[in-house]
């Protein structure tokens, strides 16, 4: 059924929020199911089973990129619609899932379409909205994503309550519904790519690149940082990653668009994230640790405690447009950064053994939710006011990157910091308090790129300011006197 030549910019939002939802909770969601996934595989060691949780976090980091370019090149719309498509139908591949190997091998194909699905969102919400409203749309989309992220422990320790098989069934319809609505309502726009051939090798190098990358980030807690697998992953990914570049500077159609990486305000949003995504998806599992161990509550208690955060990142993403209009990107970012950073130092200085929620949790909840709700969607309207429009799927794959690889290091760099075997006991209190101050140096790493990013922003500003007086002069001319 073709699309309709006009689209209520709304109906898109609600579409593509809808997938950028499904892809953000999945990333987080396993985290309850874990041990109960573990207990229906029997003699599975813990290497194999943690790729149920991992494998997903390295495919999706590892495809964005590629993903975005393919959007660039073949339609966001096309593209988007077979993501969703692979997401829904790998979702009910993972619940019925005979064995561990082939849960991670759905677990992989449906990090795929995930990757296909979350720069085509953005694409297509930017092209539904006029100039002037897309960062307000973008901070709505932007809300979305990070409520997700933020309900997914939470709600799988509802939904494990009942089976972890709910866990990955409670995509379907969701998946199903917006299917439907997107192949109906979105708008069909047409293909920008470059004639040529994808370079397939290029995009190989960056899959083995990044997957190296978090395989080793992954695995450092367990066997050292100078083990010999650990040293061979960073090896791999080095040399993956570099070769990926001297193809890129050479390819007609590159994996990797170098002028979307190198373009100082896009490197600077990805750097940003990078370093923001450590703190926060390391916060969702230190929080679920320390109130389901050290205090002892139920999955189900400590998700109704967690929502105070999402809560507060869909009030202030709302606003997240306006002040960056205001204000520019990175001074909003830089004060989200140091809000969240405040959080964790909170927690770390206050929290004990004993339950004091309103007094010690609460407060630090409230901080974090301001930084993520300034923080996430000021990054991804980087996109839609530094790139040209047939570079958005490129440039919002970047960021989404960046921001699952800062996943996979957040979580990493947790587990090394509190220890493999710690399960937030309270004689344990003092490795999550570590945990806690690392996250907080996350978020001032984060604030002191923001910097950088407000200096880059001015620095483009002085540039064009000289350019729109000449235009202005030229203006005011009268015909015939121009030049």
């Amino acid at each position: 059924m073709s699309a309709p030549t006009a689209v209520h910019p709304r109906t898109v939002l609600l579409i593509t929020s809808a997938a950028a939802f499904l892809s953000s909770l999945d990333l987080f969601i396993v985290n309850l199911a874990f041990p109960d996934i573990r207990a229906d595989f029997p003699g599975t060691d813990l290497g194999q089973i943690s790729w149920v949780l991992n494998g997903y976090t390295v495919v999706f980091a590892a495809l964005l990129a590629l993903a975005g370019r393919l959007a660039d090149r073949s339609g966001h719309r096309r593209v988007f619609l077979v993501g969703l498509a692979v997401f829904t139908l790998a979702s009910a591949a993972c619940a019925v899932a005979p064995s561990v190997g082939l849960l991670v091998a759905a677990r992989a194909v449906q990090a795929l379409g995930a990757a296909l699905v979350t720069p085509t969102s953005l694409s297509l919400l930017l092209a539904a909205f006029p100039a002037e409203r897309r960062a307000h749309a973008v901070g709505a989309w932007a809300s979305i994503g990070a409520v997700a992220a933020a309900l997914g422990p939470p709600l799988g320790g509802l939904l494990v309550e009942a089976s972890w098989h709910w866990v990955f069934l409670v995509n379907v319809p969701v998946g199903l519904v917006a299917l439907v609505a997107g192949a109906r309502f979105l708008p069909a726009g047409a293909a920008t790519g470059a004639a040529g051939r994808p370079d397939v090798l290029g995009a190989a190098g960056l899959v083995v690149g990044v997957g190296a990358l978090a395989y080793a980030l992954v695995r450092a807690p367990d066997l050292g940082w100078v083990s010999v697998p650990v040293v061979a992953g960073l090896a791999v990914a080095v040399l993956g990653l570099a070769g990926v570049v001297a193809r890129s500077r050479r390819h007609p159609v590159p994996a990797l668009d170098l002028a979307v990486v190198t373009t100082p305000v896009v490197g600077l949003a990805a750097l940003t994230m990078l370093a923001f995504t450590t703190g926060f998806a390391g916060m969702l599992v230190a929080n679920v640790l320390y109130l389901t161990g050290t205090w002892g509550w139920s999955a189900p208690v400590a998700g109704v405690a967690l929502a105070v955060g999402p809560l507060v990142v869909v009030v202030v993403s709302r606003q997240s447009g306006r002040l960056t209009g205001r204000f520019g990107i990175g001074p909003v970012v830089a004060v989200g950064a140091l809000l969240f950073a405040a959080g964790p130092a909170w927690w770390a200085l206050r929290l004990g053994a004993t339950p004091a929620y309103p007094s010690g949790m609460l407060p630090g909840q409230l901080a974090t939710g301001l930084g993520v709700g300034l923080v996430l969607p000021a990054l991804s309207s980087v996109v839609g006011t530094a790139l040209p429009a047939h570079r958005w799927g490129t440039g919002s794959s970047l960021i989404t990157t960046a921001r699952q690889v800062g996943s996979v290091l957040g979580v990493a760099l947790l587990v090394s910091v509190i220890g493999t075997h710690t399960t937030g006991r309270p004689e344990e209190l003092g490795l999550v308090r570590a945990g806690w101050v690392m996250l907080a140096l996350a978020g001032a790493v984060a604030a002191v790129c923001a910097l950088a990013l407000a200096r880059a922003e001015r620095r483009d500003r002085r540039i064009e300011a000289p350019e729109l007086v000449v235009r202005q002069s030229t203006d005011d001319c009268p015909a015939g006197q121009a030049g």
